[in-house]
C-alpha cells in the first residue's frame, strides 16, 4: 500500500509540473533553431506569441516585393520565380532566423491570369514553410488586383491560351473554365487560404470592421523564462492598394491606439511596425544624394512613393517612445533606415526578381536582444555579403 500511494504521489507530482507547464506557455509556442525542425502545432489562441530561444537574439527576416506569378503568361516570368527562391533560401541558410515576415507584394495579382491565385503565395512561402521556420505577412497593393491585360496579347496571333498555375492543372470541363478565368483572388481569399493550411502561420485577418484591409494584427515575442513576459510586439497593419486605396485608414489607427494601450500600458515594451507602403513621414527624412548620416543603407534611386493621404497612424506613433522603428517595402530603389523624431524609418531590401529595378537582392534582418537590451538591422545579399547594420533602440 506504501508503494502505491508513492508511486500515485510521483504521478500527481508529474501531472501538477506538467500542468504548470502548459498553463506558462499557453498561447505562446516556443521557436527552435530551424535545423532541429519546429513542431507543426495549431495555434490555440487569438492573441499569438512566439519564443525567443535560451541564450539567443530573436531574429526577423524581412522578405519585401517577391512578386511571384509576374508575367505569369511568359517563360521569363517563372524564371524570376525560381531566383526569387534562391535569394530567399540563400538569407535563410546564411541567417538562420526565428521568424519571417512577408511584407507585401508577395505576388503580382494583376499579372495572374486565374481565380485562384494562392498557388502562386504557396510558392514564395515555400523556402521558409520547408525550413521549420514560422512566419507572418502582411498585404502590399499588387497582391489583389484585377487581371490587367497585356498589350501583347492583342497582337496578330491574337490572345493566347490561358496558362493556368500547376496546382489548378488537373481541373477540367466547366470546373476548369471557373477556375482559370480572369477574376483574380482577393485579399480575404488569400489570407484565408494562407492560415488555414499552414499551421506555422502567424498571420491573421485582423478585426472585421477594418476591412477592407485584412492583415491588422499583433504578435508578442516573449523571454524564452517565461511565456507571459514580452520580449517585443510586433504589428501589422494593411497599407491598402490593390482592392482599395493605399492608405492606413482612421480606424486602423484607432485599432493600434487601443491594443498599445491595453498591452503594453507602461510603454516599457519596445514596439516594431510593419506595412507595405511608406506613408508621407518618408519623404520627410528621405536623403538627397546617396545615403548619408543620420540615415543608414546602400541604395537611394528613386523618390518615396508614398501613401495616398495620412488619417493618423504616424503621430501616434511619434508619441510612443516605445515604438523604435516603422519597416515598408514597396520602392524597391531604397533600403536605408532615417531617424525621424524618436523612431527610424525603414525601407526593407528588395527581395524577389520579380517587379521592377535592376538593383542586387537581399533582405533585411532584425535582431531583438534582451540583455543587454538592443535591437538592431543589417541588410543581407543574395551573395551572401551583409551591410548597413544600424542601432534602432537607444
Amino acid at each position: 500500500m506504501a508503494v502505491s500511494l508513492s508511486v500515485l504521489f510521483s504521478f500527481t507530482l508529474l501531472f501538477f509540473h506538467l500542468l504548470l507547464a502548459v498553463q506558462s506557455d499557453q498561447g505562446c509556442h516556443k521557436t527552435h533553431n530551424h535545423h532541429l525542425r519546429r513542431s507543426l502545432q495549431l495555434r490555440n489562441s487569438p492573441e499569438k506569441c512566439l519564443r525567443a530561444r535560451p541564450g539567443e537574439p530573436f531574429k526577423i527576416a524581412l522578405f519585401a516585393d517577391l512578386h511571384f506569378g509576374e508575367d505569369a503568361w511568359t517563360d521569363w516570368g517563372p524564371r524570376q520565380d525560381v531566383n526569387s527562391i534562391r535569394v530567399m533560401s540563400a538569407v535563410l541558410d546564411a541567417e538562420s532566423p526565428d521568424f519571417v515576415i512577408y511584407l507585401g507584394d508577395v505576388i503580382t495579382a494583376n499579372n495572374i491570369p486565374v481565380a485562384n491565385a494562392s498557388s502562386y503565395w504557396d510558392q514564395a512561402i515555400s523556402p521558409t514553410r520547408t525550413r521549420g521556420i514560422p512566419w507572418a505577412s502582411v498585404f502590399g497593393n499588387h497582391d489583389d488586383a484585377p487581371f490587367e491585360w497585356p498589350l501583347e496579347w492583342f497582337s496578330a496571333p491574337g490572345i493566347p491560351q490561358v496558362r493556368c498555375p500547376a496546382a489548378n492543372s488537373s481541373f477540367s470541363g466547366d470546373a476548369g473554365e471557373e477556375e482559370c478565368s480572369f477574376r483574380g483572388t482577393h485579399r480575404l481569399q488569400l489570407m484565408k487560404d494562407e492560415i488555414e493550411q499552414n499551421a506555422l502561420s502567424y498571420s491573421s485577418n485582423g478585426p472585421k470592421d477594418l476591412w477592407p484591409s485584412i492583415s491588422n494584427y499583433v504578435l508578442q515575442v516573449s523571454s524564452p523564462q517565461d511565456a507571459q513576459s514580452p520580449l517585443v510586439y510586433l504589428y501589422f497593419l494593411d497599407s491598402g492598394g490593390g482592392s482599395y486605396p493605399e492608405v492606413i485608414s482612421n480606424a486602423q489607427a484607432e485599432w493600434f491606439r487601443r491594443q498599445s494601450e491595453k498591452i503594453n500600458p507602461d510603454l516599457s515594451i519596445p514596439e516594431l511596425i510593419f506595412w507595405h507602403i511608406p506613408s508621407k513621414a518618408y519623404s520627410g527624412v528621405a536623403p538627397w544624394f546617396g545615403v548619408r548620416k543620420p540615415c543608414v543603407g546602400s541604395i537611394n534611386k528613386e523618390k518615396v512613393a508614398s501613401q495616398e493621404a495620412e488619417f493618423g497612424i504616424m503621430g501616434l506613433l511619434e508619441k510612443r517612445p516605445s515604438v523604435k522603428a516603422v519597416f515598408v517595402g514597396h520602392n524597391h530603389g531604397l533600403d536605408w533606415c532615417c531617424p525621424h523624431k524618436k523612431l527610424w524609418l525603414c525601407f526593407a531590401r528588395h527581395t524577389g526578381y520579380g517587379g521592377y529595378g535592376s538593383w542586387a537582392r537581399g533582405a533585411r534582418i532584425i535582431e531583438v536582444s534582451k540583455q543587454p537590451s538592443s535591437i538592431k538591422s543589417w541588410i543581407r545579399m543574395e551573395n551572401g555579403d551583409v551591410h548597413s547594420e544600424v542601432l534602432l533602440s537607444s
